[in-house]
């Protein structure tokens, strides 16, 4: 009776970063050029492992699908961010934040399982090599990468939808960057208990298990390289995890530093900057890590533009063929 009494929020209003309007400007600029270069790196890799023959593997397969949850993760949360930073501070709907928490949090848990089973077919490939083909098939890869899919976006939708039913009264301002769920647990006037207990419990299957299955691929694996009596043979097994080993660790790590780490006595300027570490910087670093360290893609790209070279300079030529 007594939250009936209270107004419902219908809308809260976002903040963002409180500073001078040249600093907001210079954000401004700068998120800008990190949303272009991220759309355009995840949708390079994605064009080239469709494209491209030789990076139609299982691997490349999983690099692109998260290309795609990169892509959807910065696409949900800088475009309202740069529109917040132009005019100061931005509203957003009740049924709005609820959606961009969502669209936040299903491609994360989406990663987790990715990580996963990437891990999984590294530890095939290196320690099941004469069975590699027969195991990650095309099929088996395409419905492992489905199940990754379904399982972040229900798992996520049980949250949501319980974080919809909360009741918000009172002051709708969130002194942060994005709909998160600690903003969001503070302004509630409800009972929070059974939120936490159902996080704690969704964390188990899309945060324990996952790791598990990686710090079992990579104990195998470690001791399957160092079996290997070549240092050659060492160096080439290893180069072909080290990739995926760097994105697992950015990605444990910023979540850990968001959500595991105590967040008491920090400054909200500090936690709005933790919390760009996953939403726009491990978006970025992805595609980087994969371009720089990958000689498949990086020889793909270098094939395309070639390719491109020899169609432009036979367009000259028809051209002036054709104006002689």
């Amino acid at each position: 009776m007594q939250e009936k009494n209270l107004t419902s929020v219908s809308e809260f209003i976002i903040l963002g970063f409180q500073v001078s309007q040249e600093l907001r400007l210079f954000l401004f600029c700068l998120f800008l050029v990190i949303y272009c270069g991220t759309i355009c790196g995840n949708l390079l890799i994605i064009t080239l492992v469709s494209t491209s023959k030789n990076l139609h593997t299982p691997m490349y397969f999983f690099i692109s699908q998260l290309s795609i949850s990169d892509i959807l993760v910065i696409t949900n949360i800088v475009p309202n961010m740069l529109h917040i930073l132009q005019h100061n501070w931005g509203t957003i709907t009740f049924i709005g934040c609820m959606t961009q928490l969502y669209f936040l949090c299903a491609p994360e848990v989406f990663e987790c399982f990715l990580l996963a089973v990437m891990s999984y077919d590294r530890y095939v490939a290196i320690c099941n090599p004469l069975r590699y083909s027969s195991i990650m098939t095309d099929g088996h890869c395409v419905i492992l990468s489905m199940i990754c899919w379904f399982l972040g976006f229900s798992l996520i939708w049980i949250f949501i939808t319980t974080m919809a039913k909360l009741f918000f009264c009172g002051q709708n301002i969130i002194d942060h960057l994005f709909c998160d769920i600690v903003p969001l647990l503070d302004l509630t006037c409800s009972d929070t208990f059974i939120v936490h207990l159902e996080l704690y419990i969704l964390s188990i299957p899309y945060v324990f298990i996952p790791t598990i299955v990686i710090v079992m691929s990579y104990t195998y694996i470690v001791s399957a390289v160092l079996k290997i009596p070549s240092n050659t043979g060492r160096q080439k097994a290893f180069s072909t995890c080290s990739s995926h080993l760097i994105v697992v660790s950015i990605f444990y790590w910023t979540m850990f530093s968001v959500y595991i780490v105590p967040t008491k006595g920090l400054t909200p300027t500090m936690s709005k900057v933790l919390s760009l570490l996953y939403t726009v910087f491990t978006p970025l670093v992805n595609p980087i890590i994969y371009s720089l360290r990958n000689k498949d893609i990086r020889k793909a790209v270098q094939e395309r533009l070639h390719k491109r070279g020899i169609w432009y300079i036979k367009g000259q030529r028809v051209f002036t063929g054709v104006a002689c």
